[in-house]
């Protein structure tokens, strides 16, 4: 056994592996550690409880679509540009997740279930993401902000209106034919309706 080698990033790594062969209900710290040659000791060192692996390792998974998205909020391009790029990025991204790796992805839809926190904080670092853009068009004078709370109450009217498209609900309708178009349209339409 090498511990010193031993990173929480390994075993996040490790922990994706085992929840990925195993599923959320079988999958054990255990099971972690003999993936890693270590014992479970070990894998405790890092994370004080199987609880706190989980969500570690949910809340890994759920960064990776923030920072996939990161770089078309910090781009310097008009804001509208920006959020119908952001917009189709976000439902790309999920449908990747979903498509991609179905078994990981229906894991994780069961373990983000049982993570009401580090949804919320996902949904809330999106949400602010969009706010970004939104009040960047609203100095551009591209975007109104004629209500009280803009443009974060304006970011969580485009985030839920656009839910049917990164909601892993609805996972099952993104590869069924017209969704692409279901998705321009109601993009266009939320852009449109953000205009000044």
């Amino acid at each position: 056994m090498v511990s010193e080698a031993l990173t929480a990033e390994r075993v996040l790594e490790a922990t994706e592996e085992v929840l990925r062969r195993y599923g959320p209900s079988k999958a054990t710290v255990v099971d972690v550690a003999r993936a890693l040659g270590v014992s479970h000791g070990s894998v405790y060192r890092h994370f004080r409880t199987k609880a706190a692996l989980r969500e570690a390792v949910t809340q890994r998974w759920l960064d990776r679509t923030s920072e996939l998205l990161t770089p078309v909020v910090d781009d310097s391009a008009p804001a509208e540009e920006r959020l119908d790029r952001w917009l189709t990025r976000l439902f790309e991204a999920k449908r990747h997740k979903a498509g991609g790796d179905p078994e990981l992805f229906a894991t994780y839809s069961v373990l983000t279930g049982d993570m009401s926190a580090v949804v919320d904080r996902h949904i809330g670092d999106l949400v602010g993401q969009l706010a970004r853009i939104i009040e960047d068009g609203r100095r551009e004078g591209v975007f109104a902000s004629d209500s009280v709370g803009f443009p974060t109450e304006a970011a969580r009217a485009v985030f839920q209106a656009t839910g049917r498209f990164h909601d892993p609900a609805y996972a099952a309708e993104w590869s069924r034919p017209g969704i692409d178009e279901d998705f321009a349209a109601v993009r266009t339409l939320v852009i449109r309706g953000l205009r000044a």
